[in-house]
């Protein structure tokens, strides 16, 4: 979902979104697109997790906050719940199925040898 977010301001997949053309909009798109399919398929997660919180982040203060602070008042519900969620995944990580799973197995077994 939160590539599909980047999908409508990068490519205007989905019918874009308004103010697509500004370059801010076109960096947090490329982070959400490029950083919402390393999460899903939890490549480089923690690293891809803690930009794309930040992102969030900055999101939620720079176009939400100033329509007023709470996010159901701004419509900002979705930057607060993205920006919890890949705060939690930097901590906890990718998963036993992901692709850092995976590499990280290859690097144990080479260690143990």
């Amino acid at each position: 979902m939160f590539a599909s977010h980047g999908g409508q301001l990068v490519m205007g997949m989905f019918g874009g979104m308004k103010g697509a053309d500004q370059m801010m909009m076109q960096v947090g798109g490329w982070i959400q697109l490029v950083g919402g399919f390393m999460i899903a398929f939890g490549f480089l997660t923690r690293l891809a997790a803690f930009v794309a919180s930040g992102e969030m982040a900055v999101a939620y203060f720079m176009m939400h906050a100033p329509s007023g602070f709470f996010p159901i008042r701004n419509h900002g519900e979705l930057a607060v719940f993205y920006c919890w969620f890949f705060f939690f995944t930097i901590f906890y990580g990718a998963g036993r199925w992901s692709v850092d799973a995976v590499i990280g197995k290859g690097k144990a077994a080479a260690t143990a040898a």
